[in-house]
């Protein structure tokens, strides 16, 4: 066997090397980070004592919120570390941390866009059944078992890659850790590792897509059959944003994580990244708001 050193921690990778454009990209993922916390932040504490929102759809769009604020604070704080300072480097346990949060987090904004598309349904498909299908407990126990189903799959995945040793390089060509730039560090081969990745993420987001067209289906069917266009305009208000969102984040995890791994990371994979953990968060607010 040929010698070689086993990784212990990583460096993670900045968009530039030039101090200037460090700067500027600092100061563009600090900027987005604080609106997105203000934004969020803001529009969970209205829902949350304006009794007139104690609603199932806000219920849900208040957990998705916080989801938001805990996902985009688990990347975008530590790259801006890594923007500004000399030093790069992550720990493996501080990877692995990120890597489970990352997946925790962006595995329950799936769950809830895809809780929500049916809370959609049942409130314009079935008004008169909505406030016993959606009662108060009925939410709690949806919201609990994604927070549960999302806790058992962040495991198995992380713990799936750092089972495995690193010795090919320790720079991750990411501005945070993710598991497809660690499978490419990796002494073994990966191909299990890549096949539960590809296939635990098709499965999960296509599961969810599927279940998100089918509602928006007869959402738009029973919409359109409305008989005044002031009806018809409320129903789809509450309907496009929820759209844009799932294309959003649903496009960009799918390039992120289902795409082969490449022996040649490009700068437009760490922009797809940033699409894909930080434009969500950031654009619910505004979306939703409006």
């Amino acid at each position: 066997m040929s010698n070689y050193t086993t990784v212990t921690e990583f460096l993670l990778t900045r968009f530039s090397d030039l101090w200037e454009l460090r700067v500027i990209h600092a100061l563009l993922f600090l900027l987005m980070y604080l609106a997105t916390l203000m934004g969020n932040l803001l529009i969970v504490i209205v829902t949350t004592f304006d009794h007139s929102l104690h609603m199932p759809m806000y219920f849900f769009l208040r957990n998705l919120f916080v989801v938001d604020m805990c996902y985009i604070s688990v990347t975008v704080p530590k790259a801006c570390i890594i923007f500004l300072l000399d030093n790069r480097v992550i720990s493996m346990a501080g990877c692995a941390a990120q890597i489970f949060l990352v997946l925790l987090f962006a595995f329950n904004e799936m769950l809830f866009l895809t809780i929500m598309a049916g809370d959609r349904y049942v409130a314009i498909c079935q008004p008169l059944h909505y406030a016993v299908i959606m009662n108060p407990l009925i939410c709690t126990q949806m919201t609990l078992a994604s927070i549960f189903i999302g806790f058992i799959y962040a495991s198995v995945n992380t713990s799936n890659t750092f089972q495995l040793s690193f010795c090919q390089s320790n720079v991750v060509h990411q501005f945070f850790c993710y598991i497809p730039s660690l499978l490419w560090l990796s002494c073994f081969d990966t191909f299990i590792n890549q096949i539960v990745i590809f296939v635990s993420a098709g499965v999960i987001s296509g599961v969810c897509f599927a279940c998100i067209t089918i509602s928006y289906i007869h959402i738009f069917s029973t919409v359109l059959r409305f008989p005044t266009r002031a009806e018809q305009g409320k129903a789809f208000s509450t309907c496009i944003p929820h759209i844009l969102m799932v294309t959003v984040f649903v496009c960009s995890a799918a390039a992120v994580y289902m795409k082969p791994i490449s022996n040649s990371p490009t700068i437009q994979d760490m922009i797809i990244s940033v699409f894909y953990s930080m434009v969500p968060p950031f654009l619910n607010p505004v979306i939703y708001s409006l």
